[in-house]
């Protein structure tokens, strides 16, 4: 290795352990990944894992920063950091970095922020993507609608280089919840899943048109459309998706109808963030970017604002 590393960076989430070797630049020289999240962490030891997956390039430079994101920092992982206050900006975030003698030099948790009032909200690893986002794409900073698929998608509003608010979709937990635990997953199952693209489209168009009924007066349709012949047992997963994710485009589509469309950018798992812009095209929006590698720059842009590196390294590359 010719460049000398200057930042290791974490992406510690609920199901999974991403490592990262930074230059002077906030290029990645080197990754790591384990299965290794919250949840999974083999017996429990946050210390032993980290060790095992980055010990030697702390060892090889003892100096050299690191800073994680994710669940790592919540109730559940190695240790709770409290949330930052919404609205929230890269300098508050840097502010509220916890410090964790992790056994193998010192470690920096990125807090999570937390949306007050009637209905409080909350995120822990998207506010790196966010300002990551930011930091690959400086024209956002002004005004954009961030979009973050998943298990808990998060639709984040950006406004004067500030994370100003945001809502949350259980759609990816609830669609996995559906598939293994109840009967609108059983087809599917018994008549081996496969992928159509079709039935996806379908699922959204029925949630899109559902009106006043709303989702929870169409979901058995996963059901009865395979019962009355209209749709095949295999499909009927990619249904339950279009459904799922028909009724979170719904609810905020009628808003973003209502007045002007800030840009509007998908952030994560290239797959997963295609499968939302198409959906967002039977909703008449189009105008849609997608971006990758959010998570790594807002490490880094995070470990500048924080002070953990020399003041001489270069943006992210």
């Amino acid at each position: 290795m010719t460049a000398t590393p200057h930042l290791i960076g974490l992406d510690w989430g609920t199901s999974s352990l991403r490592a990262q070797l930074f230059d002077a630049q906030g290029a990645v020289l080197e990754t790591r990944s384990r299965p290794w999240g919250i949840m999974h962490v083999p017996e429990g030891d946050f210390a032993a894992a980290y060790r095992t997956l980055v010990g030697d390039w702390h060892d090889a430079q003892p100096d050299l920063p690191a800073i994680a994101c994710g669940m790592v920092g919540s109730r559940g992982g190695w240790r709770e950091v409290p949330y930052a206050e919404c609205p929230a900006d890269v300098h508050s975030l840097a502010a509220g970095l916890l410090r964790l003698d992790s056994g193998c030099g010192e470690l920096h948790l990125v807090p999570g922020v937390m949306q007050r009032g009637a209905l409080p909200n909350v995120l822990r690893g998207e506010e790196t993507q966010v300002f990551g986002a930011l930091e690959l794409e400086p024209d956002l900073a002004a005004e954009a609608l961030l979009v973050l698929p998943g298990t808990h998608s998060k639709w984040v509003r950006v406004r004067d280089g500030r994370l100003t608010d945001f809502a949350t979709y259980m759609t990816g937990e609830l669609f996995a919840v559906l598939r293994e635990h109840s009967i609108l997953g059983r087809p599917a199952t018994e008549a081996g899943p496969e992928a159509s693209a079709e039935a996806f489209r379908l699922g959204l168009v029925t949630a899109r048109d559902a009106g006043a009924e709303g989702l929870f007066g169409r979901l058995f349709t996963a059901r009865s459309r395979v019962l009355a012949g209209e749709l095949g047992a295999a499909y009927s997963l990619d249904y339950l998706s279009g459904l799922l994710i028909g009724e979170e485009l719904r609810s905020q589509v009628a808003a973003l109808k209502g007045g002007t469309c800030p840009p509007l950018v998908l952030i994560g798992d290239a797959a997963l963030c295609q499968r939302y812009r198409d959906a967002l095209a039977l909703f008449d929006i189009h105008q849609v970017r997608l971006l990758e590698q959010a998570t790594r720059a807002g490490l880094w842009r995070l470990a500048q604002a924080a002070g953990l590196l020399p003041t001489s390294g270069g943006s992210h590359a």
